[in-house]
């Protein structure tokens, strides 16, 4: 174990594990797993303290049981998923099946350890539902700036963009706005840098991505 928790160490910085299960020496045992491999870990009787505890804003991802008193971890991943808490989850149970499995992975869930397990492979989940809760994050950010950078743009801007985006030389893009060559050439140019395109094909991407430049 201790030849892979220094990767984890790394890795994983900032990152936050939420334990939910409602034996309180489970919790504990996983607790103490998570940390000596350098891993930030709350632990929660029910999903009813998750819900009430203020999450941090990094990389995290749920360790549920499958059997909780109340309402049952499959329950609670539905009702995550329905109100688009993209938290990577991993279900822990003393009772699975195969039906539970499916279900549960069927439902999103990044894995599924029955107990006993090994601790290694708890490890091993865990580092990798935090990967992917990073690689998520990255991906909606990097939305959210393609995104703010086109509002940036003014109309014209976005109107040659979309323009060069349905492959419209500048002399035909600027017959069509009634503008000079010149000026579409400058357009374009401030197009691209406000949307940091490093060349006029990722401008085209962009485009793409956003969805303009085949309807216009």
């Amino acid at each position: 174990m201790s030849g892979n928790s220094s990767s984890s160490k790394q890795g994983n910085q900032g990152s936050m594990v939420y334990v939910v299960d409602d034996d309180a020496s489970i919790r504990d045992a996983l607790a103490n797993l998570l940390r000596s491999a350098g891993i930030q870990v709350q632990t929660f009787a029910s999903t009813a303290e998750y819900l009430q505890h203020p999450k941090t804003g990094g990389a995290s991802c749920l360790v549920l049981d499958v059997r909780l008193q109340g309402s049952s971890g499959l329950d609670f991943q539905r009702q995550l998923v329905e109100s688009n808490a993209n938290i990577p989850i991993i279900f822990i149970t003393g009772h699975g099946d195969i039906e539970m499995s499916v279900k549960a992975m069927k439902a999103g869930a990044v894995d599924f350890l029955a107990k006993p397990f090994r601790e290694q492979d708890l490890l091993d989940a865990v580092s990798g539902a935090l990967q992917a809760d990073i690689r998520r994050r990255e991906v909606e950010q990097q939305r959210s700036d393609l995104h703010s950078n086109y509002q940036s743009l003014t109309a014209r801007e976005k109107e040659v963009m979309a323009l060069a985006a349905k492959g419209l030389m500048n002399k035909q893009i600027a017959g069509q706005m009634n503008l000079s060559e010149i000026t579409v050439k400058i357009h374009r140019a401030h197009a691209m840098k406000k949307m940091h395109a490093k060349s006029f094909a990722d401008l085209v991407r962009m485009a793409e991505s956003l969805g303009i430049g085949h309807d216009q």
